[in-house]
């Protein structure tokens, strides 16, 4: 069994899918496309990958390019924390406050703001493919002053020392990740706990019936089936067009999901399940 991941090593991605599958074989690729076309082409029978993050929201790419790009199935999600801190090259570890670059992905530069804003002040920032990239960089140039933010297992990986430990704006940060898959399938055996079970449905509104958007919840709130997001997205077929993303906060059962999805289709709505599955926090 294969899973393919956002690396390079040591990424958070790659934290998620050691505690989730410690003896899958593991395959890090550059983007998320990467990894999802690695699961659609049949090279790997998984792919692992960030959906939404708790500061920074959805990430698009992997909710787009799921809809739009390929069809595979959500079969498991893994909510993760995120702690950030702040690693430089050993050879630089006791003159890192003259750090003149912090490389990191964008997203964990963002969940640092106030530490780079109060404490490294006027030092420029650089947006990398992810934190690992970071890390990995700052290893292959220890001439440079250069500091990367990433977690602690790209310090272990990549031989480089910590200098500031969680330095993130928020302790409640968390990552939520999907377990995708070519087929309708359980998921793989996992030394992981299931906390849960959800539903993912992508929901296309009629573009001439006022007051859709109302009637789809009225669909699953008078069957009380609990919603824990709904999101728009473009539809890329016109300004003003969206589709909608809505979890339902159990699995897919033989009347109250198929009876709202019923409903929505008869409304004239267009319903895509991507996925029933177990829900597990790490």
């Amino acid at each position: 069994m294969k899973i393919s991941f956002l690396g390079p090593k040591a990424t958070f991605t790659d934290v998620a899918v050691r505690r989730l599958f410690p003896y899958v074989e593991a395959t890090p690729f550059v983007t998320i496309p990467q990894c999802i076309d690695a699961v659609a082409d049949g090279s790997s029978d998984f792919a692992l990958v960030p959906i939404e993050n708790a500061l920074e929201g959805s990430v698009n790419i992997t909710m787009d390019y799921l809809i739009h790009e390929v069809s595979l199935h959500i079969i498991g999600e893994a909510t993760a924390p995120i702690k950030q801190h702040l690693m430089v090259h050993p050879d630089n570890q006791n003159d890192w406050k003259e750090t003149k670059l912090i490389m990191s992905h964008s997203h964990a530069l963002a969940q640092c703001h106030k530490f780079l804003h109060r404490e490294m002040h006027g030092i420029a920032s650089e947006g990398m493919t992810s934190t690992a990239a970071a890390a990995k960089y700052v290893k292959e140039y220890p001439e440079q002053p250069l500091a990367a933010i990433a977690n602690s297992l790209a310090a272990e990986e990549y031989g480089l020392v910590i200098v500031q430990e969680d330095i993130h704006d928020f302790n409640y940060n968390h990552t939520r990740f999907v377990v995708l898959s070519r087929e309708e399938r359980p998921m793989p055996q996992t030394a992981v706990l299931t906390s849960g079970e959800k539903t993912t449905l992508v929901v296309t509104l009629p573009s001439n019936r006022t007051g859709a958007l109302h009637q789809v919840l009225s669909a699953f709130s008078w069957r009380n089936l609990s919603l824990s997001k709904i999101e728009s997205r473009p539809t890329k077929t016109g300004l003003g067009n969206y589709f909608f993303i809505i979890d339902i906060e159990q699995s897919m059962d033989e009347v109250l999901i198929p009876g709202a999805i019923a409903e929505l289709e008869a409304l004239g709505c267009t319903v895509k399940v991507l996925g029933s599955y177990p829900s597990f926090k790490l």
